[in-house]
């Protein structure tokens, strides 16, 4: 019998997704609680079982739900080996395997700094949930990181297999558009990503989860070495190797007025 995942973004706080991952058996996952009630509801409302929390960072809208979770069900808590996240049980590093018996899914951690120094993403049933990392037509800004972390977190990203559905933390993906047409406005593949994206907000839908794929066609931040997002970078300070074309990328990024 073919084992089936189901896939839910529980938009929650102002734009962050928190994701519940279950499958038939009524076995469940949750990825980034950044409150607990959201959670609570969508499993009541589906009949789930919570069995597991992965969380992959520090910051408060991505773990405030943690602890009151892991107290009313009494599951694990898998996390990056960080003092500022209280709730772990599981502290995780790069290149590990965790085995979930239920559900029956594997995931495989990945160092992802750059937003953070202690970012991680999980890999697994073909999906990536990557937090702040990899955001749809964007990415995170550089909080703790440098560029050349932050871009080697993306390149590593960026080798997955491009049918993996990239499952981010907040829905970004309308103001990130604006600014990377203004990058790439000749980019075909982002004119119908954004009209794609206009026609799901416009009937409240999330944009997530989007194939690497097509981020790979869209994402100014993944296409640093393309012709046009490298002329882009040249006329606007990003003149050197490719790590100086992100930075001025992610710069730009930081003063756009959307």
């Amino acid at each position: 019998m073919e084992f089936i995942v189901h896939l839910i973004p529980l938009p929650a706080l102002s734009d962050n997704y928190i994701w519940l991952l279950h499958d038939d058996a009524g076995d469940a996952i949750v990825v980034d609680p950044g409150e607990a009630q959201v959670v609570e509801d969508a499993l009541i409302a589906n009949d789930l079982q919570l069995r597991a929390i992965l969380l992959t960072h520090h910051h408060l809208d991505h773990i405030g739900g943690a602890a009151a979770l892991a107290a009313q069900h009494g599951v694990p808590v898998y996390a990056p080996d960080d003092g500022r996240i209280a709730a772990t049980t599981h502290p995780v590093a790069d290149g590990q395997r965790i085995e979930l018996a239920a559900p029956g899914i594997g995931f495989d951690t990945i160092a992802i700094p750059g937003h953070t120094l202690s970012h991680v993403a999980y890999l697994g049933a073909g999906i990536v949930f990557c937090g702040d990392t990899l955001f749809s037509l964007g990415c995170g800004r550089l909080f703790e990181g440098t560029p050349a972390q932050m871009l080697a977190s993306l390149d590593h990203l960026s080798t997955l297999p491009e049918d993996t559905l990239v499952c981010c933390g907040h829905e970004y993906t309308e103001a990130n558009g604006r600014f990377a047409h203004t990058v790439e406005p000749a980019n075909t593949a982002l004119a119908a990503r954004r009209q794609e994206v206009d026609t799901l907000r416009t009937q409240g839908l999330p944009t997530v989860p989007v194939s690497l794929a097509s981020e790979l066609a869209t994402n100014p931040f993944l296409r640093v070495d393309s012709d046009d997002v490298s002329a882009w970078c040249e006329r606007h300070d990003g003149r050197g190797d490719r790590v100086a074309r992100f930075a001025a990328l992610r710069h730009a990024k930081n003063t756009f007025a959307a």
